[in-house]
């Protein structure tokens, strides 16, 4: 219904008073529509976002767009990128003479993608923290083993279930179409030592991994009985380097890391001061196979995990695009900075890592995005 307003006008000349009304039409609430209508918005610093407001009615409307009750802009588009990482407030408020409308959205800026270097090997080694088992404290399964990848090829032993280590690249590794990075391993056909992979962003810019870790699915991820979430096991001193390490589990499993007559040494490692410690993170079911003695097998996974045979130079290629968040939801991820590899079995095998490398390859590797070169 169309609704009428009167004014009331006085006019005097000389003694006469004169009364008289005049009509006028509402006008309508602007009505708007945005070029982004999701509340959160996840860019890198430096990235450009652009929001365009359109005005499909409301008559002569005022516009403005705020960042954290900044005024930016008075038009229709939003055209801004941010220099620091963070959590921003973007709010756009448009208003005429009879109402407003609001828009607010939430923007998380990420580190921008390093483009500085271009090893296609680690760059720099963070933190080596192995399981007990027959090579620590000794090579492979020393400090001066898990430097020795970095900038080239070399070996590390991880230990039994847990062990993990910690690297960096010298630039952002882009999540392209395929495979983006090669780990190559020690594994042969009938024994593999499944590690699984996790990756991070540099979200915070400060070059640490310090960020959230994103695991990589592979091929047992969430099958039941085969694959495990937020496994703990604890690995416990022993009185003598003759001992076998005990360990227990957060499930209630236990057992012994065994020693055997080729490694005499400590297997427990002897830079850890405290007299236990435990490690955490996904377990997959080993494919162990004891029923023979004289030629015990564990056989390899289908996809997706370091040190398990599935190509012929005994590499193994990850695609970044199968991240997975601490609650088992996949997540999109451009680009990553830092990679860790953590032995996921539990048995009497000792997890390898021998060479991380981004694709494409050099010639140390034979595949290049599943194609021979």
């Amino acid at each position: 219904m169309n609704r009428k307003i009167y004014y009331l006008s006085i006019l005097l000349a000389g003694s006469m008073l004169f009364l008289h009304s005049c009509k006028k039409d509402d006008v309508a609430a602007p009505v708007i529509t945005f070029s982004i209508s999701e509340e959160t918005i996840n860019v890198r610093a430096e990235e450009t976002i652009k929001i365009e407001a359109t005005v499909s009615s409301g008559g002569n409307v005022s516009q403005a767009w705020y960042i954290n009750e900044r005024v930016v802009s008075n038009n229709n588009v939003f055209e801004y990128s941010f220099d620091t990482t963070g959590t921003y407030a973007i709010s756009y408020k448009a208003t005429n003479n009879v109402g407003e409308v609001k828009k607010q959205y939430t923007v998380k800026v990420a580190a921008p993608i390093r483009v500085g270097g271009s090893s296609a090997f680690v760059d720099t080694l963070f933190e080596f923290l192995p399981a007990p088992g027959q090579f620590i404290n000794k090579a492979p399964g020393n400090l001066e083993s898990a430097k020795g990848i970095v900038g080239k090829t070399g070996m590390v032993s991880l230990g039994a279930w847990g062990g993990y280590v910690i690297y960096g690249f010298d630039h952002s590794v882009a999540n392209k179409d395929g495979n983006d990075i090669d780990i190559m391993g020690n594994a042969l056909p009938e024994w593999s030592e499944p590690g699984i992979v996790y990756v991070m962003a540099d979200d915070n810019g400060n070059g640490k991994p310090d960020d959230s870790w994103y695991e990589l699915a592979g091929s047992e991820f969430g099958k039941a009985g085969e694959y495990m979430r937020n496994y703990e096991v604890t690995y416990f001193r022993t009185a003598s380097a003759n001992d076998d390490v005990a360990w227990q589990d957060n499930k209630g499993g236990s057992g012994f890391v065994k020693k055997n007559n080729f490694h005499k040494q400590a297997y427990y490692p002897d830079w850890i001061t405290a007299d236990q410690y435990t490690l955490k993170g996904s377990w997959l079911k080993s494919k162990l196979n004891l029923s023979n003695p004289g030629y015990v097998t564990n056989l390899p996974h289908e996809w997706g995990y370091a040190d398990n045979l599935t190509n012929a130079n005994g590499g193994n290629k990850v695609d970044i695009s199968n991240t997975v968040n601490a609650q088992g939801s996949k997540v999109n991820l451009s680009a990553i900075d830092f990679i860790k590899i953590q032995n996921a079995a539990l048995g009497d095998g000792v997890g390898w890592v021998r060479c991380l490398q981004k694709l494409p390859a050099l010639k140390t590797c034979i595949f290049q995005n599943n194609k021979m070169i």
